[in-house]
């Protein structure tokens, strides 16, 4: 892959993930409105934890959900052999662990780093997403 067209892919997996990220957060975010409604009347720990164990379950999921993708690329773009190798290295490269062991060739290189940039990206949102669901239900709660 050139340059340009590893910029231009990168780019467009990013772009994918991150509409990924914003639908089902924006999902998640309505679930949780319904369920506090539903559960005023519930018990003080319930109505602070329910909200709290749905936006981490939404988040572990599409996490997951983005490390997959990155790993169909590697498997169906014929740059990595077998599923466990894939998904090994799009848990490490979204993460930015970078163990390292396994690398991409150097017309690559660019792209993968896009796989890395993506998971920044995303535990950035998630951690404002997070962030944002527990003022809000503390502050419905009074205790802020």
């Amino acid at each position: 892959m050139t340059l340009s067209e590893q910029i231009i892919w990168g780019s467009v997996y990013l772009g994918i993930c991150f509409l990924i990220e914003i639908a089902l957060l924006t999902w998640c975010m309505q679930i949780i409105r319904v369920m506090s409604i539903k559960l005023e009347k519930s018990k003080r720990f319930v109505t602070i934890a329910s909200p709290l164990t749905i936006a981490l379950i939404f988040i572990v999921m599409i996490h997951t959900f983005q490390v997959w993708l990155w790993a169909i690329v590697w498997v169906f773009g014929d740059v990595l052999a077998d599923w466990n190798s894939a998904l090994y290295f799009s848990l490490v490269t979204f993460t930015t662990l970078g163990y390292g062991d396994i690398v991409l060739d150097d017309g690559l290189r660019i792209f993968g780093a896009f796989a890395s940039v993506t998971g920044l990206l995303a535990f950035g949102l998630s951690t404002a997403f997070l962030v944002a669901v527990m003022s809000r239900v503390l502050q419905e709660e009074s205790i802020l």
